[in-house]
């Protein structure tokens, strides 16, 4: 699977030169790939939402570089908007930044300044919509008419309908109810899979990143801890609670097992994948 970003030995320093200088992110390298969906985990102040704010070039690196597709996103710098059509950031709670008249304009907004007109902006609008489950008739909605769920939707749309190579999600279910995460969850992984898109996922859920990541990176202290899939990562969970975080509960369950003389596969970190070995040890008992 080829890389689509490359982040390499990339710092970010802020307050530089006074009493409060910090380093948010220190010596981070990795790779995304085309097609997959990279997690990102870590305790509060690791890191995460510094990272992500470079790869499509919200902030400048102090020291280090991010490429995309073996550009470097700041060789350029009159350029960095082409950057941000192609890596699409959706903050927290982006409904926060809803702001035009309708919903259909404000799913407009990106794409219109794109340079996309007639036809093929409504297109864009209707495709985001439709993925995102908006239907035809709230678009002439105001988006302030809307629920807190029905406006994170309006939100993703907008960057959806740039049709961005690279999707950054910082924590896009946070405040959702289940029903509401699992929904658009599915509606975010059907744009990954359908287009060969790369998600850049950030959640303090860890069932969430284990359901969805195809690799996670755990960060601690501004540094990469882990970088590995799912199994690699989730089978390390003494190292990931002293990092300050918890394991998927499927995790917890077989961590408990083990310890009563159950032989549960440590590598296991979802409740399908926790049935399968609980009936597999049954039948060879």
């Amino acid at each position: 699977m080829e890389s689509i970003l490359q982040i390499r030995h990339l710092t970010h320093t802020y307050s530089i030169g006074t009493p409060f200088q910090r380093d948010a992110i220190k010596d981070v390298s990795f790779e995304a790939r085309r097609g997959e969906c990279l997690g990102i985990i870590g305790h509060t102040g690791s890191g995460k939402s510094t990272l992500i704010q470079h790869l499509n070039g919200l902030l400048r690196p102090t020291s280090g570089q991010v490429f995309l597709n073996g550009r470097d996103i700041w060789a350029e710098p009159k350029k960095i908007r082409d950057v941000r059509f192609r890596v699409g950031l959706v903050f927290q709670y982006p409904e926060y930044q809803l702001f035009e008249e309708t919903v259909y304009k404000d799913i407009a907004f990106g794409p219109t300044n794109q340079g996309r007109r007639g036809a093929e902006l409504d297109r864009c609008v209707r495709d985001a919509a439709a993925l995102v489950g908006l239907r035809d008739d709230q678009l002439e909605k105001s988006p302030f008419e809307l629920s807190g769920g029905q406006k994170r939707r309006v939100a993703l749309a907008g960057v959806l309908a740039m049709e961005p190579d690279v999707l950054v999600l910082d924590e896009p279910t946070a405040g959702l109810d289940p029903a509401g995460r699992e929904n658009l969850m599915a509606n975010i992984r059907d744009y990954q899979r359908n287009g060969d898109k790369t998600i850049v996922l950030v959640s303090h859920s860890m069932d969430e990143i284990a359901q969805n990541a195809d690799r996670i990176l755990v960060m601690k202290s501004a540094r990469i801890l882990m970088d590995g899939t799912p199994p690699e990562v989730f089978s390390r969970a003494d190292e990931l609670m002293s990092a300050g975080l918890e394991a998927p509960r499927a995790t917890r369950i077989a961590m408990a097992l083990r310890q009563r003389g159950v032989a549960v596969n440590p590598a296991v970190y979802t409740v399908d994948a926790l049935e399968k070995e609980i009936l597999r040890l049954r039948g060879a008992s």
